[in-house]
């Protein structure tokens, strides 16, 4: 079983080998900002969102002080934009209040702050601060670690247990980015490009009406 994971795990490599968070951002604060920005929104939409947003603001202290109203006009395309700018200002509140104005660099912390659940955690430590701390599980690695059968849980939770358990702890962060890009290139929620698949070999959906 663990060869079988391994293998899987080369043939994404080989076929991502660029594999990255996609988000485009220079510091942990900016990441921060950006995932919780992310949530029911596509990481291009964020991205041009972000440009103009962080030369506006720069610091905790810049983002807990923004008035609501410029900040909610600032991330209206990104959708839920109302309690996307509350739980930005208010996490950033907490930075300055609690963490000198620093993202922290710590689970239980990062998960005390509004709008940052497991998933942004996971996103700000493992790509802003390079700690494995798990896997971060979106609708893409959702969506293929059941169809590949890696994981028979419906909860973002329980699958990323599974995922946890099946790979070798160094290599978290970085399945994650190799998952979601099959998601985005090759197995799509509607229309799977099964043939193009470079990890067909490990899927059971394979000439099956894919859910």
């Amino acid at each position: 079983m663990k060869n079988h994971h391994k293998v899987l795990l080369t043939l994404l490599r080989k076929a991502y080998p660029n594999a990255k968070c996609s988000l485009d951002f220079e510091t942990p604060l900016q990441l921060l900002v950006a995932t919780i920005l992310s949530a029911q929104c596509t990481d291009i939409r964020v991205n041009m969102v972000v440009g103009p947003l962080f030369q506006r603001y720069r610091t905790a202290k810049d983002f807990a002080e923004a008035d609501h109203t410029e900040l909610e006009t600032m991330i209206r395309s990104t959708g839920f934009y109302r309690s996307k700018a509350k739980s930005i200002r208010e996490s950033c509140h907490i930075l300055c209040k609690k963490h000198g104005g620093n993202v922290p660099a710590d689970l239980d912390a990062l998960l005390l702050l509004p709008g940052v659940g497991r998933k942004t955690a996971n996103v700000v430590l493992g790509n802003g601060f390079g700690i494995t701390a798990g896997v971060v599980v979106d609708t893409h690695v959702s969506r293929l670690a059941r169809r590949i059968g890696l994981s028979a849980e419906k909860t973002p939770e329980k699958i990323e247990n599974d995922l946890m358990r099946l790979f070798p702890r160094k290599s978290w962060v970085e399945l994650s980015h190799l998952l979601i890009q099959l998601g985005r290139n090759s197995c799509k929620s509607q229309k799977p490009a099964c043939p193009n698949c470079p990890v067909k070999e490990f899927c059971p959906k394979i000439g099956v009406k894919t859910q």
